[in-house]
């Protein structure tokens, strides 16, 4: 029988997270579960720990509030080690939707607007909500129309990749929008995964081909792969006009 104990346990009579396992357990009978799933049946502990001796396996206990405990045969260092991996699998597929931020004055000019509506472009296409903020300065407070007028615009402007989740309201100052993505974060996610397979794949077809020309079929305004939104977005966020 192995000699893995839990690993749990802290100092100071904390409550240990990790199940009780092999000479741990005390008790002294259990119905116990074999490795394949079988009901063995309510056997005393000293035959359990035979078993999974003969088994070279752990006897784990499973559920240790039943009368008598639940234990079960298993390798307990590889249960616990694809437990692990589910667990990370998991996180990794998660997704968390994150609002951007983008700023604009009321006066922008056309060549800024273009490249703020690109921003909020490439942010919905990512799943991502996004905060637009007009700043009003001076006697620009006192034409609150025209940071409405701005926000409809763009509204408007990218209303097939995003809606308005929160209508413009003025705060001191600023005048706030929401715009939220008609995409979910795990649609643009896996879609982002596909095209960089799919960019993979071309480079890999095709050598000799530059990546100057390797990233022509990319849209303006886009970026490759979601590392390098991470590291460009804190950037374009804070951004004014």
């Amino acid at each position: 029988m192995s000699a893995r104990q839990p690993c749990g346990a802290i100092r100071g009579g904390s409550i240990s997270a990790e199940p009780r396992i092999n000479d741990r357990i005390r008790v002294p009978e259990v119905r116990l579960v074999g490795p394949s799933g079988e009901q063995v049946g309510i056997v005393p502990l000293a035959k359990a720990l035979e078993l999974a001796q003969e088994y070279d396996l752990d006897l784990v206990e499973v559920a240790a509030n039943a009368r008598p405990p639940v234990c079960k045969l298993m390798d307990y260092g590889k249960f616990k080690y694809e437990s692990a991996m589910k667990a990370r699998e998991a996180r990794k597929n998660q997704a968390h939707t994150v609002i951007k931020e983008m700023k604009l004055r009321p006066k922008i000019d056309p060549h800024d607007y273009d490249t703020k509506k690109g921003h909020v472009v490439r942010f919905l296409k990512q799943g991502d909500k996004v905060k637009i903020t007009i700043m009003f300065r001076g006697r620009e407070q006192s034409r609150p129309e025209l940071g409405y007028r701005l926000l409809q615009r763009l509204a408007s402007d990218v209303e097939d990749l995003g809606f308005v989740e929160s209508n413009p309201k003025q705060d001191g100052r600023n005048m706030i929008m929401v715009l939220g993505p008609h995409k979910k974060k795990t649609e643009a996610m896996a879609e982002a995964r596909e095209a960089q397979a799919a960019r993979k794949a071309e480079a890999k077809a095709n050598p000799g081909k530059s990546q100057n020309h390797a990233g022509d079929d990319i849209p303006e305004g886009e970026v490759a792969d979601a590392d390098t939104e991470t590291a460009e977005a804190p950037a374009e966020a804070s951004a004014e006009a």
